[in-house]
């Protein structure tokens, strides 16, 4: 069984490599995204990250099995 410290590591290293390729391969599309972001509502944003992380929680719990 690998200790916890590991998979945190292992997170942050898909963290990363999910945002790197989005950067790398769509760079115009992101750019364009960040901009739209800074006109929405931050009660819009921060519903957004709730489902979002509440999304990742559930991935994850369903991961165990």
């Amino acid at each position: 069984m690998m200790p916890l410290l590991a998979y945190a590591f292992i997170g942050l290293g898909l963290v990363l490599v999910v945002e790197g390729l989005a950067y790398a391969l769509f760079t115009d599309s992101v750019k364009r995204l960040l901009g739209r972001l800074q006109d929405m509502p931050v009660g819009k944003l921060r519903s957004g990250g709730m489902v979002a992380l509440v999304a990742g929680i559930a991935i994850l719990w369903l991961a165990r099995f």
